[in-house]
């Protein structure tokens, strides 16, 4: 098969997949799916009635599993002209791996991991609630600042353990007899929950207790919580401009939907159109026969042995010649 009809063909499978695919019914129908594996999750929870509807939950379980398999398929399809494009869509990627999963023999044996792969579909309601996808994206994208503020705090809450264990160990070994004690108490009145008891009982040892309790708390309940409140608005903000660029899932299909991206369809448009030429370039380079070089004719003489001189731009009869000038001293 010529490779011209091939990609025909994958335009065309791109196109009708890719009307299912952004139709709203579809998306809406991913998502009731969606909830109703969830909802079934939780009701084999219940011993009870596990054990009563165990045949009836094991065939809902067998056709979400198909359905999510039908519905990954369709996503595939619409993107048959662009492959690459499936997997750059992260979304696409996790769908694919949660689906392909089920269908390992490992898993499929372990209730365990299948239950927890079950859980992980109800993730996917992110990809049909825009505001829960920016939030996700937002956290992910938050992770490298995130360790950062972690290791900030880890050192903060060591060196203020060490001190509290030098001047409190002796005296109230309960809470920093050794520095993991000293630790899980900072860590404890980090969300100021006992602090006020904390600073009575320092003060009865020492009146320099209330200096290290007042730092310890401006620095890790105000300055650094801040910080990390900073670092996620931040990340937010990105995630809403990374999810506003992002193109829609597969071809636009007609109909209202393409009324809201005006610019995507004629990009869409543009891009078909360019592949259509680049077929037809490259279908009428390989049939068209080896045509030989062009050969100028040569210029007509003049009777006498005079050349004619055509200017640029202008067509001169052969029949009317153009005269050099004589060559100076002839």
């Amino acid at each position: 098969m010529p490779e011209e009809q091939v990609n025909a063909r994958r335009r065309a499978l791109a196109r009708r997949c890719g009307a299912v695919v952004g139709a709203r019914w579809f998306a809406v129908a991913v998502f009731t799916l969606i909830l109703v594996n969830a909802a079934l999750l939780g009701v084999e929870t219940y011993s009870g009635l596990a054990a009563a509807w165990h045949h009836w939950l094991r065939l809902a379980e067998h056709v979400c599993l198909a359905a999510f398999t039908v519905e990954i398929l369709l996503r595939l399809g619409a993107h048959a002209d662009r492959p690459r494009d499936f997997l750059r869509d992260p979304w696409n990627v996790f769908d694919l791996a949660v689906v392909l999963c089920a269908f390992l023999p490992v898993v499929r044996e372990n209730t365990t991991v299948l239950r927890l792969l079950r859980l992980a579909r109800v993730l996917r309601t992110a990809r049909f609630l825009p505001q829960l996808r920016i939030v996700l994206l937002a956290v992910v994208r938050s992770l490298p600042g995130t360790l950062s503020f972690l290791l900030v705090g880890a050192l903060l809450l060591y060196m203020y353990a060490m001190v509290g264990w030098v001047f409190f160990g002796r005296h109230d070994p309960e809470h920093y007899g050794s520095i993991g004690r000293a630790a899980l108490t900072l860590f404890l009145l980090m969300t100021l929950d006992g602090i006020g008891d904390a600073v009575h009982a320092g003060l009865d040892i020492s009146r320099w207790s209330l200096l290290y309790y007042a730092s310890y708390v401006l620095l890790a309940s105000f300055v650094l919580v801040n910080v990390l409140i900073g670092v996620v608005i931040t990340s937010l903000d990105e995630a809403r401009e990374l999810d506003r660029r992002q193109p829609p899932d597969g071809p636009l299909p007609p109909g209202p939907r393409t009324a809201e991206h005006p610019l995507l369809l004629r990009v869409e448009t543009v891009r078909r159109a360019l592949d259509d030429l680049e077929h037809d370039l490259a279908r009428s380079a390989a049939t068209a026969p080896p045509t030989a070089a062009a050969v100028p004719a040569p210029r007509p003489a003049a009777p006498d042995g005079t050349r004619t001189v055509r200017p640029y731009g202008t067509t001169v009869s052969p029949a009317v010649p153009v005269r050099q000038p004589p060559a100076p001293g002839t």
